[in-house]
């Protein structure tokens, strides 16, 4: 498959995160543990919204649709990775690594956007207080939410059509663990530039603005809890917040490490590290808010 230039790859084999055996094998148990967790938590977290009445809220309801995105995330990437830990030779199909890109970009960018919109929900639930449910209704929830998976889809869309116009021969081993833009890129037998910066206008899209809106709604929470006469009500709402900041930084920070700088033709190991970083984050960021 790697040997002869003008040969199409038809599968990819993954490089992996260790070449050690016990080192897999260890990081199966622990993987395979954090993954039940993280589908029996979202499961619950998305059963317990839809029975109890008193969770039908827009904060609730924003965050369902992020234990769903979740769930799927994990589920593009972990179980294939599991599989990878017991054998040696850790491959996927052409067509295999197309889905898992168009799936776990859909459900990572829609995140994105969730994250986005529940600081701005905070932030009418802080600052506007009264008007809280005049402005979060049950209409503007599903515009906000429906606009949020679109987003999603529209990145996935263009980051998979302008990765996969590419050519790829000969050359068919992925430094990484799973299928991902970047780590594909370097593969790819012309000039990527084009997608690079089509990659990076999606990023913008998804990420750089999304960005932009949380540091605002957070400065404007912060300027009025800080206001606050009442020391109870400074402590609510820096609990309700903190967490969300915290899962914030670590997923886009992470992922505009990743998307949004210069592409190398190597992978480096801190590249994977990042990675992972950003995945497991995805994992644990729906039971933190």
């Amino acid at each position: 498959m790697g040997e002869e230039n003008q040969t199409f790859v038809t599968e990819f084999i993954f490089f992996g995160l260790f070449q050690d055996l016990q080192t897999q094998i260890l990081l199966f148990i622990l993987s395979l543990i954090i993954y039940l967790l993280t589908v029996l938590g979202n499961l619950l977290i998305i059963l317990l919204i839809f029975m109890d009445s008193r969770l039908h809220t827009p904060m609730y309801f924003f965050l369902r649709n992020l234990s769903f995105a979740d769930l799927c995330f994990s589920t593009s990437i972990v179980p294939q990775v599991l599989v990878h830990f017991l054998v040696q030779r850790k491959t996927i199909s052409f067509l295999g690594c197309m889905t898992q890109i168009i799936v776990f970009l859909l459900v990572g960018c829609t995140e994105c956007a969730l994250l986005a919109v529940m600081s701005y929900d905070r932030y009418v639930a802080v600052c506007k207080p009264l008007h809280y449910s005049t402005i979060m209704t049950q209409k503007v929830c599903l515009q906000l939410t429906i606009g949020s998976w679109a987003s999603g889809a529209l990145v996935s869309l263009v980051d998979t059509i302008f990765t996969f116009l590419l050519p790829y021969q000969g050359q068919n081993i992925i430094n990484h663990y799973f299928c991902e833009p970047p780590a594909l890129l370097k593969l790819a037998s012309a000039d990527t530039y084009g997608t690079e910066m089509a990659i990076f206008a999606m990023g913008v899209v998804i990420l750089l603005a999304p960005v932009c809106l949380i540091l605002v709604s957070y400065w404007n929470i912060i300027s009025t809890v800080i206001q606050m006469q009442s020391g109870e009500g400074r402590l609510k709402a820096f609990s309700t917040c903190g967490s969300h900041l915290i899962v914030v930084v670590l997923f886009y920070g992470s992922g505009i490490f990743t998307y949004m700088r210069p592409n190398s033709k190597t992978t480096k190991e801190q590249d994977k590290m990042i990675c992972v970083l950003y995945s497991g984050d995805s994992n644990v960021e729906p039971h933190n808010l």
